[in-house]
């Protein structure tokens, strides 16, 4: 029987009276999900404000965060084939898509996503493809002629950069941020929605589950696009400076992270944090005024076990730390990125209170089970299901950006300094 491997055993820490088939099933993996997820829904969200509702100092904001999102897009999915004890068998809800359930379904939100985004950065950048392919014509070399074919490819055959033709581009990108919108949206609810439909967990069952994803989403997406856009343009600014200090008179100064856009974007980061954070505190509220059968172990544990996490952790440092910051006083680089860090730590805190915190209570109602993260890996499970996972999961879409910039430029400068047209 010793050799009998059971899942959830290597991490799961119990305590008082549980069940011998209770275990933390659900570990830092699925907490990454709805995290990745929900920052690739709030990118598409801050791209869209621009594109939909016409907010033109968000402009160079909206072009980074629109292909930020497609670097987020893959990794999406990540958690989940990591945290699978048979991972090919993921491809089958792409394969044989149904909404009978919830998780069938995603194969379809997944794909209609990926889709609408594939085809907003087309008509965004099929100038900028064009314009590529023609420069590189007459240049020679096996880097030049890859990059070439490379945008050969990308054009799709479409070469007409005509006023009419770019017009129509606008439209088309307008169009689809538009439907995109909901799509993104429904994307991460979803992911609410299997918690929140689950029957048997005190915790998860809430038809405000989807609608608390949905908002919190939002704002880590927004707070993930404008720490990361902070870092970049900062970092090209000090590069710029350096080249120009060593006499290259080519490369133009950058003026770093406008201090307008940022103030501007700061805005809609803390209209949806009031919504997000009104939203838990609601969810919070009714179940202490319901006072259901099970809010003595859920009071235990979130008043109790979980207390640092949820209202030291997640409420002070990730939610009202950051909120005032961004409230009050003069609005600098710094200060913001600091504050979006401290955002994205309190989303992911919301994440990890919601799938380890409604694990931590044993269905006997007498017991406590607590996850055990394992930091120092000694095989492949608590490799996967621990710290050096999370982070793998955590690191992979900045790579994916930085080649994905490498054809697309998402940023409004070249590697030298020159400014890029915009579409």
């Amino acid at each position: 029987m010793s050799d009998i491997y059971v899942h959830g055993l290597e991490w799961t820490v119990k305590e008082l009276f549980t069940y011998p088939n209770e275990f933390i099933y659900w570990s830092v993996q699925i907490v990454m999900y709805p995290y990745m997820t929900g920052l690739v829904a709030g990118a598409f969200v801050l791209s869209s404000l621009y594109h939909v509702f016409g907010q033109e100092d968000l402009k160079d904001m909206a072009r980074f965060a629109l292909v930020f999102s497609l670097a987020l897009l893959p990794v999406a999915t990540m958690p989940l084939l990591m945290h699978l004890q048979q991972p090919f068998r993921a491809l089958n809800p792409m394969f044989t898509p149904h909404f009978t359930s919830a998780i069938a379904a995603f194969g379809i939100v997944f794909s209609t996503y990926g889709m609408i985004v594939l085809s907003e950065i087309w008509f965004v950048y099929r100038t900028y493809f064009v314009e590529q392919y023609l420069a590189l014509q007459g240049k020679t070399g096996a880097a030049n002629t890859l990059r070439r074919l490379v945008y050969a490819i990308f054009t799709l055959g479409a070469f007409d950069t005509s006023e009419a033709a770019v017009a129509k581009d606008h439209k088309a990108v307008k169009i689809l941020a538009g439907v995109g919108i909901p799509v993104a949206c429904f994307l991460h609810g979803y992911a609410g929605f299997i918690f929140g439909s689950v029957k048997a967990n005190a915790l998860w069952m809430s038809p405000l589950m989807p609608v608390i994803f949905i908002m919190s989403a939002v704002v880590s997406g927004i707070a993930l696009c404008m720490v990361t856009y902070i870092v970049i343009m900062e970092f090209k600014k000090f590069q710029a400076t350096l080249a120009r200090g060593r006499g290259d008179e080519s490369v133009q100064i950058i003026g770093g992270v406008e201090t307008d856009v940022i103030r501007k974007a700061s805005r809609y980061l803390l209209g949806f944090m009031v919504a997000a954070i009104s939203l838990e505190l609601l969810d919070l509220i009714f179940r202490g005024y319901t006072a259901m059968k099970s809010w003595d172990i859920l009071r235990s544990v979130m008043y109790g076990k979980d207390f640092i996490n949820i209202f030291v952790l997640q409420y002070g440092i990730g939610n009202l730390l950051p909120f005032f910051m961004l409230l009050i006083g003069r609005t600098t680089i710094r200060k913001t990125a600091i504050a979006c860090l401290l955002v994205l730590f309190g989303v992911f805190m919301m994440r990890w209170n919601v799938v380890i915190g409604g694990q931590a209570f044993s269905l006997s109602f007498a017991g406590y089970m607590h996850y055990k993260l394992p930091i120092i890996p000694h095989n492949i499970e608590t490799f996967k299901e621990g710290l050096f996972g999370a982070l793998t999961v955590a690191v992979t879409p900045f790579v994916i950006f930085y080649v994905l910039n490498k054809f697309v430029p998402a940023m409004n400068y070249g590697t030298n300094g020159a400014k890029l047209s915009n579409n």
